[in-house]
């Protein structure tokens, strides 16, 4: 029998999940487990660098580092198959940190050790109030931070003036999907979609780009979010109905915040 925790609860919401393709089953599935249709089309997709030389030049150089930073899921297995590619492994005094949940899990997956992780949050915030990233413990230390081209420069920023000299390895990068957007056009025109689950503001930029004539329904369809971050950009946007934000950017985070948003059948559904 199925506990309060499990019990489906969506009635047969349908749920539109635009993480890229290969991050997206274990969501789908705990969709599917609460009771909703989870519906997949990615709004980033992530690919390699162009050119690869440059993040080659910094991995030589990885025995120089004491601690690596992996931002992302992605930047484990890309940063993780670039090193045991270009040079065959990794340093055994090297230090990691993951900023959350899902980058500390694939990195023991891998067989890498983590060393720091927020107990809670999984941001870059909470990753920077840990006690081993204060100014006593990182001054004088050689940081490399693994993530995909552009982003957030927090964990630099303030590593940097904590006394820490850090570098990055961009080890792959963004685009917009090249295709699904007429899919995602007529499903919104056609009513097909309840929840929409977006995971950065990049994503969230691209979904409107590919609602195309349908963005107005877009701009009234309620939102699943991973931060306050994108939460405000959402508002910024135009969005009418204020997001959801999970407390953590895992899936089960956000299947718990699809719990908050969603009154019982009998209450009318979405809130």
């Amino acid at each position: 029998m199925q506990g309060p925790e499990t019990q489906p609860f969506l009635d047969h919401a349908r749920i539109l999940v635009t993480r890229p393709a290969h991050q997206a089953k274990a969501l789908c599935d705990l969709i599917v487990a609460a009771g909703g249709e989870a519906i997949l089309l990615p709004a980033i997709e992530i690919v390699p660098p162009d050119d690869p030389r440059t993040v080659h030049a910094v991995i030589d150089r990885l025995d120089d580092f004491d601690l690596a930073v992996f931002v992302s899921a992605n930047a484990v297995a890309y940063g993780d198959d670039l090193v045991r590619t270009h040079r065959g492994s990794w340093p055994p005094a090297l230090r990691i940190a993951a900023v959350g949940r899902r980058s500390a899990e694939q990195l023991a997956v891998r067989g890498l050790p983590v060393d720091i992780c927020p107990a809670a949050g999984y941001s870059s915030e909470s990753l920077l109030a840990d006690d081993a990233l204060q100014e006593a413990q990182v001054a004088g230390k050689h940081v490399i931070i693994f993530r995909g081209e552009g982003g957030r420069e927090l964990i630099a920023d303030t590593l940097s003036s904590r006394g820490a000299r850090v570098e990055y390895a961009e080890v792959y990068r963004r685009r917009p999907p090249s295709e699904g957007a007429a899919v995602f056009s007529r499903l919104l025109r056609e009513g097909w979609v309840n929840v929409v689950i977006v995971s950065s503001n990049e994503g969230l930029d691209n979904l409107l780009s590919m609602a195309g004539a349908a963005r107005p329904r877009l701009l009234q369809t309620r939102l699943v979010v991973i931060s306050e971050r994108t939460e405000a950009h959402a508002r910024e946007l135009g969005f009418e109905l204020t997001p959801c934000v999970a407390t953590e950017s895992s899936d089960a985070g956000l299947v718990e915040a699809l719990r908050a948003c969603y009154a019982p059948a009998g209450a009318g559904g979405l809130e």
